[in-house]
């Protein structure tokens, strides 16, 4: 699709099903690839040498907007051709100059125009796992240097709490990073995912990740008893008369009875909750859209709370536009009160889930009740189903040895045997 390329044009033009271009009829191999996501990014095209024979590149200008205007990426575009004229391969140079770049680099590059599938909530857990452990142990290294070792050695080091650290970030806030096997387990995940972009770019020819053992995950694998709970929630309402934030409890409260995520629950709006139908009607979580059914505490606590006029959600936030995000602060003093140190506020969900399995509920309906996306997900709960499986067995047991027990002494003869 050839046109003159303008600036009202470039800001009309929309995405379709599959990636296409742009060409300027102004500036021959100058043009605008526009994604199937919507994004626009300024290119330009030319041949290596002489003659239709001779090999083509393709070569990213940068994204329209800022840095690069129109006007901006234009001129660069001659600048390229200019040099493809006198010989040069621009295109290859640049590449092979991105293949010295630091880990370091890569990351930020990955953050960039790696993730278009992720969730925001996961690319912030992406960044801090980049920020607090990649970087500070492999960050300076050349990309095409890390090799297996490295990264045995970086598993290591996260597993032995080598990036540990304690620090205020900002006025209020502070990060506690520990490392630990899970850990260290998840962050080479997720270093796999960035060596494998990296792969894909041409800047390495194998992951140096892939085949490398790591620890087994146990994230996900506690369960709260019943005195556990007990505890917890008397926990909660000592924290309530010694002046602990309501917001926060009523979030932990809601987490414990719906199994919802935090950033779920905290970013709820009130245009979210139907009170009516018993459900909350969540727009965009991890697995994206889901409803949330509402039991009848759930529905309680939601009723009790007051709407803040000029706020569209549930629990604003105290200070500012946004919502309430200072749970897993209280959460802290929670779990301590109630000698729980060793349970995440993640565990609330799962223990949600163990219950509902403990009352009888298949695991289509602990996924469903999740608004979990891939079966597999929910498998990790297949386990407590041992212990309703084997007290379904005693009660058929029971009810067959009410009918043979006084029989335990009869033969059977050779007519009916």
């Amino acid at each position: 699709m050839s046109q003159k390329l303008t600036k009202s044009r470039i800001d009309k033009a929309s995405s379709e099903k599959a990636d296409y271009f742009l060409w300027d009829t102004e500036l021959k191999g100058f043009g605008l690839k526009v994604s199937k996501g919507g994004r626009k990014t300024y290119v330009c095209k030319y041949r290596v040498g002489s003659g239709r024979t001779a090999p083509s590149r393709r070569m990213t200008i940068g994204a329209h907007g800022s840095p690069w205007t129109l006007d901006q990426a234009r001129s660069e575009a001659r600048k390229i051709l200019g040099r493809a004229a006198n010989g040069e391969d621009p295109a290859k140079e640049k590449q092979d100059e991105k293949k010295q770049i630091t880990v370091a680099q890569l990351c930020d590059l990955y953050l960039e125009h790696g993730v278009g599938t992720k969730k925001q909530s996961t690319i912030a857990t992406d960044k801090g796992r980049i920020e607090r452990h990649i970087k500070p142990l492999l960050g300076s290294k050349r990309v095409p240097t890390v090799n297996r070792a490295d990264i045995r050695r970086f598993l290591q080091d996260v597993a032995a709490g080598k990036t540990a650290t304690d620090q205020k970030t900002g006025k209020f806030g502070r990060a506690i990073v520990r490392g630990g096997k899970g850990t260290a387990t998840r962050t080479v995940g997720l270093l796999g995912g960035i060596f494998a972009y990296a792969e894909d770019a041409g800047l390495i020819e194998l992951n140096p990740v892939r085949g490398i053992k790591r620890f087994k995950d146990k994230k996900g694998e506690r369960f709260l008893s019943q005195v556990e709970m007990v505890a917890l929630g008397q926990a909660m309402s000592d924290g309530l008369k010694q002046g602990q934030n309501r917001q926060a409890i009523a979030v932990l409260k809601l987490l414990m009875f719906t199994g919802a995520r935090k950033g779920e629950i905290e970013a709820l709006k009130w245009e979210n909750v139907d009170l009516a139908a018993g459900y909350l009607r969540i727009e965009e979580s991890k697995t994206g859209q889901k409803s949330i059914p509402l039991n009848t505490e759930a529905l309680e606590i939601l009723r009790e709370l007051t709407r803040v006029s000029g706020s569209p959600f549930v629990f604003p936030a105290l200070r500012g536009k946004g919502h309430y995000q200072g749970t897993t602060k209280v959460w802290r003093v929670i779990r301590e009160r109630a000698g729980l140190s060793d349970v995440r506020m993640h565990d609330l969900r799962h223990s949600f889930a163990s219950i509902a399995v403990s009352g009888g509920a298949s695991l289509p309906i602990i996924g469903a009740l999740l608004g979990h996306a891939d079966n597999s997900t929910t498998q990790r709960y297949a386990h407590l189903h041992d212990d309703p499986v084997k007290a379904a067995s005693e009660a058929v047991g029971s009810a067959i040895g009410k009918h043979i027990g006084d029989k335990k002494n009869t033969q059977l003869d050779g007519k009916n045997g």
